[in-house]
């Protein structure tokens, strides 16, 4: 079933709308083709008690003045990019500072902060939204006219399914992801109950970064040993406040990992590429949440070879929705992406995307109890 609403306006004028999708289960997504961002997404316990899972606001205007990318589409590069600079093929970009030195997520105009023409859809056992949006060559000075194309899918398997395409005229960067900030627990439960959900992320190592700017070295490193270790479940906030120069230059969680190769678990939906882009593959599982109160599970598959881990800590009591406080750590994300800084590290996997090549991936969003 599908619904849509009236969502406000920007600030400039542009009328924006609010699409529920709800599937034969009762659970149900809220999305706004502002930013492609997720308000909420309501997901049964282990009693069939529904809670919204995601941090989120009430209007338009407080995703527009204050939001720290919460639910949103991030790009054309999610993430950092070292200095602002990239060069490709002979030809240095210099890109907007919005992040202490860096660039993130996209720029100070980003696609969190775009309207996109939005399409909804139905099968016999989904809903969904396909959202579209062209970036324009030079936009936040990124090279190329991008196409690019989103597309949300609720299953009646309790899967919330991402699609991602994206084409170009001129060589570019490209790395989309969804910023949702989970607490399995409800949006509102809070730091303590977020601490407590017990994580299993499929990665044998990760990339280090240098310091507190979040820019990683180039290099892979294990986490056995470390409190990054998330092979085996474990309680989030079990070592987050561990001695460890990694957990201090992030103020805790904010890490790339790189996922393992090994379980993969079913081939990818995507597109066929027009021409093979080397970053399209298959859906691996990429982390396994549990929320021990609630019995909720998250599972994450994704194409991508990387997620980035954040713990929230960065929030300061934002007011969010319902006139909810969200603290510090009341929250985490899961970004599936490629790596931080690759356009300025040889050794990642590429983030070029070329005329006459279709980048795909797909991320899902698992949920039982």
């Amino acid at each position: 079933m599908i619904e849509i609403t009236d969502f406000g306006q920007t600030k400039a004028g542009t009328p924006v709308q609010l699409y529920t999708l709800t599937n034969g289960n009762g659970m149900s997504v809220r999305i706004t083709n502002y930013g492609g961002i997720i308000t909420e997404l309501w997901v049964p316990d282990r009693d069939g008690t529904l809670a919204n899972v995601v941090l989120g606001f009430d209007s338009i205007a407080d995703y527009e003045e204050k939001s720290p990318y919460f639910g949103c589409i991030t790009g054309r590069y999610a993430n950092r990019i070292a200095g602002g600079k990239f060069t490709l093929d002979g030809t240095e970009y210099t890109l907007a500072i919005n992040n202490g030195p860096n660039h993130l997520h996209g720029g100070r105009k980003g696609f969190d902060k775009q309207v996109w023409e939005a399409e909804t859809f139905e099968t016999a056992d989904a809903a969904g939204l396909k959202l579209r949006y062209v970036s324009k060559d030079g936009e936040e000075d990124y090279p190329g006219n991008l196409h690019v194309t989103v597309i949300y899918t609720l299953t009646n398997g309790n899967e919330l399914k991402i699609d991602y395409k994206a084409t170009t005229d001129k060589p570019t960067v490209v790395n989309l992801t969804n910023h949702s900030y989970f607490n399995l627990a409800g949006h509102a439960a809070g730091t303590d109950a977020m601490l407590a959900h017990e994580m299993m992320i499929n990665a044998d190592s990760f990339t280090p970064v240098a310091d507190a700017n979040s820019i990683p070295t180039g290099e892979f490193r294990p986490v056995k040993d470390t409190p990054l270790g998330f092979t085996t479940p474990i309680a989030i906030g079990r070592r987050i406040e561990d001695d460890c120069p990694q957990l201090k230059f992030g103020n805790g969680y904010d890490h790339n990992f790189v996922l393992n190769k090994s379980k993969s678990v079913i081939p990818s939906e995507a597109e066929e590429p027009v021409k093979k882009v080397p970053r399209s593959g298959s859906l691996l599982l990429a982390a396994r949440v549990v929320e021990p109160a609630s019995g909720r599970i998250m599972e994450v598959l994704t194409t991508e070879p990387g997620v980035q881990f954040y713990s929230a800590n960065y929030l300061d009591g934002f007011t969010g929705k319902g006139g909810v406080t969200y603290p510090r750590r009341s929250a985490f994300c899961l970004e599936t992406q490629h790596y931080p800084d690759s356009p300025n590290k040889p050794d990642f996997p590429t983030t070029t995307l070329r005329p006459g090549e279709l980048f795909g991936s797909t991320t899902i969003f698992k949920f039982s109890a």
